[in-house]
């Protein structure tokens, strides 16, 4: 499990979002909004929305913002309806990239996508065709500086509420469990007390490939940071070891 910590890449991930907090809360919002409508406006009964408040807190979302979004999805029939779109490419040197969206307006999505794609030198495929690389696993990451509790009281609290592994970094903890099993892992951790960066389902690469050639590193960057900055991409996941 050691060496791929995603610890670092979700502080510079942070540390960008808090320099454009528009961006990631405009992403929480579409997830507030289609969590409430396909669970409804009560975290305790809809997991999902429970979710997304804990990732809204965690990137100091205003409970305001939160509170408002989650009654505008619930009593507006007439609101803006997000639909999932997920799509696979490859970025330079056989980089495998995937790209999940909220969008109310597929055709621009998908060409903002592509047009991303091809300007790093990459190009979108079918469905499928580097998804099967990747492993889909809740992912919660704990920071050590945070958390005042050992690695084996933290382990066993995670693996009695039925994660799946446990690893501990130089800077950090990692919990893996399966995607259903994550909320009620995030929950046992959040009882007892436990500060998490992040606790989330992700998409976690079988293998990480090395770019050695400046090139492609710039190539790469490019995709990634104009899929950034797309209001209708809610998470990119790659196999880029950074």
């Amino acid at each position: 499990m050691s060496g791929h910590s995603k610890f670092a890449n979700i502080k510079h991930k942070k540390e960008k979002n808090d320099a454009a907090k528009g961006k990631i809360f405009t992403i929480i919002g579409r997830e507030i909004a289609v969590a409430v409508k396909e669970g409804g406006p009560d975290p305790a009964n809809n997991s999902k929305l429970a979710a997304v408040i804990a990732k809204a807190k965690a990137n100091n979302m205003p409970n305001d913002t939160i509170d408002r979004g989650i009654k505008k999805a619930a009593g507006d029939a007439n609101s803006v309806n997000y639909e999932v779109v997920t799509y696979e490419g490859y970025g330079p040197s056989g980089t495998a990239i995937i790209v999940d969206a909220l969008t109310d307006n597929r055709n621009r999505t998908a060409s903002n996508v592509r047009n991303a794609f091809t300007k790093g030198g990459g190009n979108v495929g079918t469905t499928g065709c580097v998804s099967y690389m990747f492993d889909k696993k809740g992912q919660i990451i704990i920071d050590k500086e945070e958390c005042q509790l050992d690695a084996d009281t933290i382990m066993m609290t995670a693996l009695d509420a039925g994660a799946e592994d446990f690893a501990e970094e130089e800077d950090s903890f990692e919990i893996l469990t399966a995607p259903d099993d994550c909320e009620t892992v995030r929950q046992a951790l959040e009882k007892e007390g436990i500060p998490m960066v992040s606790a989330e389902v992700t998409m976690l690469p079988q293998n990480y490939v090395e770019l050695t050639s400046e090139d492609d590193i710039k190539k790469i960057n490019r995709i990634l940071d104009l899929l950034d900055e797309d209001d209708d991409v809610q998470a990119v996941y790659h196999n880029w070891d950074e």
